[in-house]
């Protein structure tokens, strides 16, 4: 039915088409003329802007050390805990359960958590200066603590976002046979032999995936650091976010849009190449 009619698949999937177009290609052909262009000519004054801006050298190495330093404990925190989901039998949907409850917490939320643990009348100062440890109340989130305050996001980006790659930990795992980790025991493997010459291979894809997609969440983080420290650690989404709402610029706001969908390609170029996934080898 399909070769006497060829255009019902097309037809099929036209909704798909016609739903990226108006929702994602549109917006972000407008997006990149709004960022290229000055009064309807090509120009690059736009990104002059951005660059010679204030806050953009300090709004992009705060956004890498923050990736570089989240994204491999997270992965890690991950690799962890799935391990150990995959050993448990009884009550496993449970731990689950617990320990995906983070993804059911908006962005925003998580820092306001995060604030009122961190807070100068915090959770953390009243529990230190209540068991004496502390004389007076210490402050976590300024702009005079750089190190404490940046520690504090990535904690609380570290706790916010684990979850999901935990979740696509957990499915890449459920996929490795439990044959090859029996053959392995039986020619004497030891735990860490197997898992670094047959689990961790096989579930490359699953890494790929949960690298690519945590990467381009950090580079993207804008509510967690907004909450806890507001313009005293400067981020790309946020300098977007600032030059939108209180400058009203959309063009250099846009610039800043670019900026982060080219870093966030390159760093999905750099995974897909670096963890190559062969069909031949999966199970």
């Amino acid at each position: 039915m399909t070769n006497s009619r060829p255009w019902i698949p097309y037809l099929l999937i036209l909704p798909s088409v016609a739903f990226l177009a108006l929702l994602f290609v549109v917006p972000l052909v407008q997006t990149i003329w709004l960022a290229v262009s000055d009064n309807g000519v090509l120009s690059l004054d736009n990104a002059e802007r951005m660059v010679t801006d204030i806050n953009f050298t300090r709004s992009v190495k705060n956004t890498f050390l923050l990736t570089i330093a989240v994204v491999p404990v997270q992965i890690a925190i991950a690799l962890a805990m799935g391990t150990m989901v995959a050993k448990v039998g009884r009550g496993r949907e449970t731990i689950l359960w617990i320990w995906t409850i983070p993804l059911g917490i908006s962005d925003l939320a998580a820092g306001l958590v995060w604030l009122s643990i961190l807070q100068n009348t915090g959770y953390l100062n009243s529990l230190l200066f209540g068991l004496g440890i502390i004389g007076r109340q210490a402050s976590w989130l300024s702009y005079q603590t750089p190190v404490a305050l940046f520690i504090a996001i990535a904690v609380a980006e570290i706790w916010r976002g684990t979850a999901i790659v935990m979740v696509i930990i957990v499915a890449g795992l459920n996929q490795v046979p439990k044959e090859f980790k029996e053959a392995a025991e039986i020619f004497g493997a030891g735990p860490w032999t197997r898992f670094w010459r047959i689990t961790l291979p096989l579930i490359r894809p699953a890494l790929q995936s949960a690298l690519i997609l945590r990467t381009v969440l950090a580079f993207e983080v804008f509510a967690v650091v907004y909450a806890l420290g507001g313009r005293n650690f400067p981020v790309l989404v946020g300098e977007a976010y600032n030059w939108q709402n209180q400058n009203q610029n959309y063009s250099v706001a846009a610039a800043y849009a670019v900026l982060i969908m080219i870093i966030s390609l390159a760093a999905t170029l750099i995974y897909l190449k670096a963890l190559k996934v062969d069909p031949e080898r999966l199970p």
